[in-house]
Order: C-alpha cells, then structure tokens, then sequence
C-alpha cells in the first residue's frame, strides 16, 4: 500500500533548489554592482589626483620659469634721489617758515675755539638720510609732507644724501589687493627706469596717498600716476608697473628690513616710516620740520667734530711780537 505524500518531495526539494539559485543570481549582481562601484570611485580618485598633481607641476614650472626680477639703481635695497624737480615750490604743501626748519646744513656751529678753524662747505661731512616707507603708512605721508621742502634744499645743496627705501608692511590693509607691494614695485619700475624721476612720482604716492582699508590705487592708475611725474619711457614703466614686475624683490626688501638694517648699530625695521640720520633712528615728531630739522643739524655737527679737523699750529696762531 503506497503512501499519499511520497509524490510531494520532489516538488518541494525542486522549489528550495530554484529559490536558493535565485538568491545566488541576486548575490552574484550585488557583488558585480559592488565591484563595478568599487572600481569606479577609484578610477575617479585616480583621475582626480592626476589633474590636480598636473596643475601643481604647471604652476610650479610656470613660477620657475618667471625670473625673480631686481631693480637696478638701488643700494642695498634703497633708491638714492638723484633729482628734485618736479615736487613743486617751496610754497607748496611741505614748505618750511624760517629759523631752524630753513636753515642751511652749511650753517654747521663752531662750538671749538680757535685755534681750531670753523668747518667749510667742503670740509663739512654731507649727512646721509634714509627713509623707510609703505605707501600705505599714514606716518609716512605725515613725514613726506612735512619734510619734502628742506629734503629738496638739502639735497639740491649737495649737503645730504636722501635715499628712499620701499616696503610692504601693510599689504593685508587693502581689501585684498595688496597695495603696499604693488606701490612699492611700482616704484621700484619707476627708480629702475627712469631714475631722475623717482622723486616726484615717491612724493605723488606719499602725499596723494589712498586710505588704509581701502582698495588702494589700481595699476593701471599707478602708470597713469608715474606718467605724471615725467617718467622716460612711460610705455616701459607702464609695463612695468602692471605686471608688477617688482613685486617678489618688494616681498624680499621687507623681510630683509624687519631683520635687520645696513649700516646700523642692531637696528631692524618696526614700523613706517623709519627714518635714519647717519645711522641713527630719528624719534621725533613726524609732522614738525624743525625739530627733524634740529635733529639733522645736530648729526651734522656730531660728524663734524667726530672727525680729525685743521688745526692751527702755535706759530700761526701766536700774535707777532712788533720789532722794535
């Protein structure tokens, strides 16, 4: 006698078998779809590193291949003025009234008696005045305004040497333009280029300077600006000064400058303007002519008298006794 249920196993047995290959199917597509997921985020990681390290190798090769350009006409960082035209009359903003302010570096005092001999024009030592400034600098404008009248006399005299050092201290106090660099090689184009007319387009940066915090002058009006000031080769200076061909030396001077200065006793630049009177830090008031004044004749004189001056002999100086 057969049993009832014996022809039900195989059909069971058949549908466990097609549901387990089912799942083998739907196994074997999530791990292609994986795989597939896998393979393509790295292939995108790959390509993502490739371009970014082709823009590094650009970038870098582009930068090595732009020279590190430095002006010519400058000492140790500096731009000595070789003219004076072009700042206007002593009538001007700037200009000095009478008494100490106006007074000649000639007039050094005699404070020696005879038989020491009172100093000469040329045997007087000429004072050598440096300034450090940033365009931006409110002090650096108050210095240039106050002094630009007896800076001229004093050069035009043959009594000082003056010489211009740009820096960049305050490039993040302009909106991100960075102002204070792009001056700055502005006017390294223009003492580079056109050297006689340095002075003028300094002072044009000075006294017409922009106000911290604002976007400064572009450089397009910076060429417009050294133009005014009756550069040579104003198509070269313009060149110059949009490209702002000097930028990177501007960076390099004003890292040199805060580690120190040449020719001075451990002094490093602190701030603008820092203005030096034969090596020493003037500390006075930056908008008082006469007592930067004072300041200049008295480091005239030290000089004078720090050096060997002509002596009268006794024979020379003794009163001839009268024959009788």
């Amino acid at each position: 006698m057969s049993s009832d249920e014996s022809p039900n196993v195989p059909a069971e047995r058949d549908r466990r078998h097609a549901v387990r290959e089912k799942a083998q199917q739907v196994q074997a597509q999530q791990s292609r779809a994986r795989v597939i997921r896998t393979t393509t985020i790295a292939a995108v990681i790959v390509a993502v590193v490739a371009i970014a390290a082709v823009v590094v190798t650009w970038a870098v090769t582009s930068s090595a291949s732009q020279p590190q350009l430095s002006p010519t006409n400058v000492t140790d960082d500096g731009f000595v003025v070789t003219t004076v035209s072009g700042v206007g009359s002593a009538t001007d903003s700037g200009a000095v009234d009478d008494g100490a302010a106006a007074q000649s570096l000639e007039a050094v005092p005699a404070e020696t008696p005879t038989p020491t001999q009172t100093p000469t024009a040329a045997e007087q030592p000429v004072v050598d005045i440096r300034v450090y400034v940033d365009y931006l600098s409110t002090g650096s404008h108050d210095f240039q305004v106050a002094n630009v009248q007896q800076l001229s006399k004093w050069v035009s005299e043959d009594a000082a040497t003056l010489t211009y050092y740009p820096v960049a201290m305050l490039t993040a106090k302009s909106n991100g333009t960075k102002y204070s660099l792009r001056a700055a090689s502005a006017a390294a184009c223009v003492a580079t280029h056109s050297p006689g007319a340095f002075f003028a387009f300094n002072n044009a940066l000075l006294t017409g300077q922009p106000d911290v915090d604002s976007d400064g002058y572009t450089d397009v009006e910076l060429a417009n600006m050294a133009q005014a000031s009756g550069v040579e080769s104003p198509k070269v200076v313009r060149s110059c000064i949009e490209k702002q061909a000097f930028a990177a030396w501007a960076k390099g001077a004003t890292e040199r400058a805060l580690q120190g200065l040449p020719d001075t006793k451990d002094v490093s630049l602190t701030g603008t303007p820092m203005v030096l009177v034969n090596g020493i830090p003037y500390v006075g008031a930056l908008d008082d002519p006469k007592e930067f004044a004072q300041f200049v004749l008295t480091s005239a004189s030290d000089a004078y008298y720090s050096t060997p001056t002509p002596t009268v002999s006794p024979s020379q100086s003794a009163t001839p006794t009268p024959t009788p």
